[in-house]
Protein backbone atom coordinates (compact mmCIF):
# COMPACT_ATOMS: atom_id res chain seq x y z
CA UNK A 1 0.00 0.00 0.00
CA UNK A 2 1.39 2.94 -1.02
CA UNK A 3 1.07 6.67 0.75
CA UNK A 4 -0.45 9.20 -0.99
CA UNK A 5 1.82 12.37 -2.20
CA UNK A 6 0.20 15.11 -0.82
CA UNK A 7 3.83 16.38 1.06
CA UNK A 8 5.75 16.85 -2.40
CA UNK A 9 6.75 20.14 -3.50
CA UNK A 10 5.11 21.00 -6.09
CA UNK A 11 5.17 23.90 -8.58
CA UNK A 12 2.00 25.18 -7.69
CA UNK A 13 3.82 25.82 -3.86
CA UNK A 14 6.77 27.00 -5.69
CA UNK A 15 5.03 29.50 -7.84
CA UNK A 16 3.08 30.92 -4.93
CA UNK A 17 6.07 30.98 -2.53
CA UNK A 18 7.29 33.00 -5.66
CA UNK A 19 4.47 34.97 -5.63
CA UNK A 20 4.20 36.10 -1.78
CA UNK A 21 8.22 36.67 -2.41
CA UNK A 22 7.04 39.22 -5.05
CA UNK A 23 4.50 41.02 -3.22
CA UNK A 24 7.12 41.66 -0.13
CA UNK A 25 9.16 42.97 -2.78
CA UNK A 26 6.70 45.16 -4.26
CA UNK A 27 5.87 46.44 -0.55
CA UNK A 28 9.09 47.20 0.05
CA UNK A 29 10.10 48.39 -2.79
CA UNK A 30 7.11 51.01 -2.48
CA UNK A 31 7.92 52.10 1.17
CA UNK A 32 11.80 51.55 1.37
CA UNK A 33 12.85 52.81 -2.00
CA UNK A 34 10.31 55.34 -3.46
CA UNK A 35 8.70 56.98 -0.34
CA UNK A 36 12.03 57.03 2.13
CA UNK A 37 14.43 58.48 -0.08
CA UNK A 38 14.33 62.39 1.30
CA UNK A 39 17.80 62.45 2.67
CA UNK A 40 18.51 65.17 5.06
CA UNK A 41 19.82 68.54 4.07
CA UNK A 42 23.42 69.61 4.38
CA UNK A 43 24.46 65.84 3.32
CA UNK A 44 26.03 65.17 0.09
CA UNK A 45 22.62 62.93 -0.47
CA UNK A 46 20.31 65.70 0.59
CA UNK A 47 22.34 67.88 -2.01
CA UNK A 48 21.51 65.51 -4.97
CA UNK A 49 18.45 65.03 -3.98
CA UNK A 50 17.18 68.17 -4.00
CA UNK A 51 19.36 68.97 -6.99
CA UNK A 52 16.85 66.18 -8.20
CA UNK A 53 14.06 68.11 -7.42
CA UNK A 54 14.79 72.12 -8.32
CA UNK A 55 16.36 71.52 -11.47
CA UNK A 56 13.04 71.18 -13.78
CA UNK A 57 13.14 71.28 -17.73
CA UNK A 58 10.98 70.63 -20.45
CA UNK A 59 10.54 66.63 -21.98
CA UNK A 60 8.19 66.34 -24.87
CA UNK A 61 6.11 69.29 -23.74
CA UNK A 62 6.19 68.35 -19.88
CA UNK A 63 7.60 69.86 -17.04
CA UNK A 64 9.64 67.37 -15.45
CA UNK A 65 12.89 67.10 -13.18
CA UNK A 66 14.89 64.13 -12.11
CA UNK A 67 12.92 63.57 -9.13
CA UNK A 68 9.77 62.92 -11.05
CA UNK A 69 11.58 60.62 -13.30
CA UNK A 70 12.85 58.87 -9.88
CA UNK A 71 9.78 58.89 -7.91
CA UNK A 72 7.45 57.76 -11.33
CA UNK A 73 10.23 54.77 -12.35
CA UNK A 74 10.51 53.86 -8.34
CA UNK A 75 6.59 53.86 -8.95
CA UNK A 76 6.91 51.92 -12.21
CA UNK A 77 8.88 48.99 -10.49
CA UNK A 78 6.51 48.64 -7.70
CA UNK A 79 3.52 47.94 -10.26
CA UNK A 80 5.61 45.50 -11.64
CA UNK A 81 5.94 43.77 -8.73
CA UNK A 82 2.39 43.54 -7.96
CA UNK A 83 1.39 42.51 -11.42
CA UNK A 84 4.31 39.82 -11.00
CA UNK A 85 2.88 38.44 -7.83
CA UNK A 86 -0.76 38.41 -9.01
CA UNK A 87 0.21 36.49 -12.36
CA UNK A 88 2.45 34.09 -10.31
CA UNK A 89 -0.10 33.29 -7.80
CA UNK A 90 -2.46 32.98 -11.02
CA UNK A 91 -0.08 30.57 -13.23
CA UNK A 92 0.05 28.79 -9.55
CA UNK A 93 -3.06 27.37 -10.05
CA UNK A 94 -3.45 26.55 -13.84
CA UNK A 95 0.09 24.21 -12.65
CA UNK A 96 -2.51 22.09 -10.95
CA UNK A 97 -3.94 20.65 -14.55
CA UNK A 98 -1.44 21.49 -17.03
CA UNK A 99 1.98 21.95 -15.41
CA UNK A 100 3.81 21.44 -18.68
CA UNK A 101 1.85 24.24 -20.67
CA UNK A 102 2.93 26.56 -17.96
CA UNK A 103 6.67 26.42 -18.29
CA UNK A 104 7.16 28.53 -21.26
CA UNK A 105 5.86 31.03 -19.20
CA UNK A 106 7.35 30.38 -15.67
CA UNK A 107 10.96 30.23 -17.97
CA UNK A 108 9.92 33.56 -19.06
CA UNK A 109 9.76 34.67 -15.62
CA UNK A 110 12.45 33.17 -14.35
CA UNK A 111 14.87 34.74 -17.24
CA UNK A 112 13.50 38.30 -15.96
CA UNK A 113 14.15 37.73 -12.49
CA UNK A 114 17.69 36.83 -13.03
CA UNK A 115 18.39 40.18 -15.35
CA UNK A 116 16.97 42.00 -11.73
CA UNK A 117 19.51 39.55 -9.87
CA UNK A 118 22.07 40.78 -12.35
CA UNK A 119 20.65 44.33 -11.74
CA UNK A 120 20.53 44.50 -8.43
CA UNK A 121 23.85 42.71 -7.62
CA UNK A 122 25.90 45.75 -10.19
CA UNK A 123 23.61 48.42 -8.81
CA UNK A 124 21.90 48.21 -5.97
CA UNK A 125 22.69 46.79 -2.47
CA UNK A 126 21.62 42.96 -0.50
CA UNK A 127 17.99 43.38 0.61
CA UNK A 128 16.76 43.43 -3.41
CA UNK A 129 19.40 40.77 -4.42
CA UNK A 130 18.21 38.47 -1.81
CA UNK A 131 14.57 39.11 -2.87
CA UNK A 132 15.52 38.56 -6.43
CA UNK A 133 17.30 35.63 -6.19
CA UNK A 134 15.00 33.99 -3.97
CA UNK A 135 12.26 35.20 -6.35
CA UNK A 136 14.42 32.96 -9.12
CA UNK A 137 15.18 30.25 -7.20
CA UNK A 138 11.63 29.74 -6.48
CA UNK A 139 10.83 29.76 -10.55
CA UNK A 140 13.64 27.69 -11.31
CA UNK A 141 12.39 24.92 -8.81
CA UNK A 142 8.24 25.86 -10.16
CA UNK A 143 9.70 25.10 -13.72
CA UNK A 144 11.99 22.01 -12.92
CA UNK A 145 8.58 20.44 -10.94
CA UNK A 146 6.32 21.68 -14.13
CA UNK A 147 7.27 18.69 -15.81
CA UNK A 148 4.08 17.53 -16.27
CA UNK A 149 5.04 13.54 -14.08
CA UNK A 150 3.35 14.66 -11.28
CA UNK A 151 0.66 17.10 -11.07
CA UNK A 152 -0.88 18.22 -7.66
Amino acid sequence: MSLPKTNRASPTLFLRVAAVLSLLHCIGHTIGGVFSVDAPSGTKEGAVVEAMKSNQFDVMGATRSYWDFFIGYGLTISVGELLQAVVLWQLAGLTKTEPRRMRPIIVAFLFANLGFVIMAWKYFFFPPLLGDLLITIALGLAWVKADGRETN
